[in-house]
């Protein structure tokens, strides 16, 4: 029997995830064996350092990426908001899943709305988006670094005496079965997602057209028009995962409609634009080019220096590794 590799990191999201296409394809395909093969980023390593200051090329992606390379694996599932917008050479994204719901969530320790929470109440995120985003709703807000998978962070929380909770990606709590533990789902007027929050993706080696093709029956059209577009704004601005830059866009009868922001390091400034259209990477560009047209080329250089200046790993306009 044919045997086909896919790689995974080893969380407990990143599992779930991986072998919810394992068994697509195993029902798809039966004649074909699918063998998950877990690995550890650099990443899931270093938990030990906020993750603007470790960098995010290929923070999450890159051992996986190597193994594609070096067909150790055959393919390679992501949370597509972890993927820089730049893939190494021979590398491409051959599926677009289903997106699930992309927005973030709060998980309050004591079941208070974010809104009714005290003043100077602690926030536990490691995201510079969600903190920058939540300081300009509410400026009386403190956060606190949180790293580690999301049974590590859920356990951080209910083991402290000063976060009065936490912040996650909506799609990785539903699909661990935690909507329990949801206080309340933040609307895109309060956290604009990630980039390409809520979707799994699947990376291939660009050669393999036996790969892609079996991979094809996953691929969901809406989705893949909605985060190119996404992709294409983040990467026109040449922003990165840990740059404070939210994205989403919806896919109605065929039109693409993108909402993007940047968010200055103290939340004091969001730069919001709205863009249109069938071609998503021209959604994305015209997007950025709004966002340019309001500010945002010196609102990011401003961030960028901030960043330098507190030790965050930056080089060349980009936050790498």
């Amino acid at each position: 029997m044919k045997q086909i590799g896919i790689g995974t990191r080893d969380s407990k999201l990143a599992l779930w995830q991986a072998q919810w296409v394992k068994d697509f394809l195993t029902a798809s395909y039966p004649d074909i064996d699918f063998k998950l093969i877990p690995m550890k980023t650099k990443g899931d390593k270093i938990l030990d350092i906020p993750l603007p200051k470790i960098g995010d090329k290929g923070l999450f992606t890159m051992e996986l990426e190597q193994g594609l390379l070096s067909e150790e694996i055959d393919m390679a599932v992501h949370s597509l908001k972890d993927l820089p917008t730049e893939l190494p050479e021979g590398l491409g994204l051959s599926t677009y899943c289903l997106r699930q719901d992309p927005r973030d969530v709060f998980l309050s320790k004591e079941g208070i709305l974010l809104k009714d929470l005290p003043e100077g109440a602690v926030i536990g995120t490691s995201s510079l988006r969600r903190r920058t985003q939540l300081q300009y709703y509410r400026p009386d807000l403190a956060f606190t670094d949180l790293r580690g998978n999301l049974e590590t962070r859920w356990r951080k929380l209910q083991e402290s005496e000063t976060m009065a909770g936490i912040v996650l990606a909506a799609a990785g709590v539903i699909r661990l079965g935690w909507e329990d533990r949801i206080t309340e789902f933040l609307p895109e007027e309060t956290v604009l997602p990630a980039v390409g929050q809520g979707v799994i993706t699947i990376e291939i080696a660009n050669h393999r057209s036996d790969i892609r093709e079996l991979l094809q029956p996953l691929n969901h059209i809406p989705t893949e028009l909605a985060v190119r577009a996404e992709r294409s704004f983040l990467r026109s601005l040449e922003g990165g995962c840990q740059v404070p830059i939210g994205g989403l866009a919806t896919v109605i009868e065929g039109t693409i409609k993108l909402k993007g922001n940047i968010t200055n390091l103290d939340g004091s400034v969001v730069l919001e634009t709205t863009e249109e259209g069938l071609d998503p990477e021209a959604v994305g560009e015209e997007a950025a080019a709004k966002m340019k047209l309001l500010g945002a080329k010196e609102l990011l250089a401003d961030i960028r220096q901030q960043m330098v200046d507190n030790n965050y790993n930056v080089r060349g306009g980009y936050i790498l590794a």
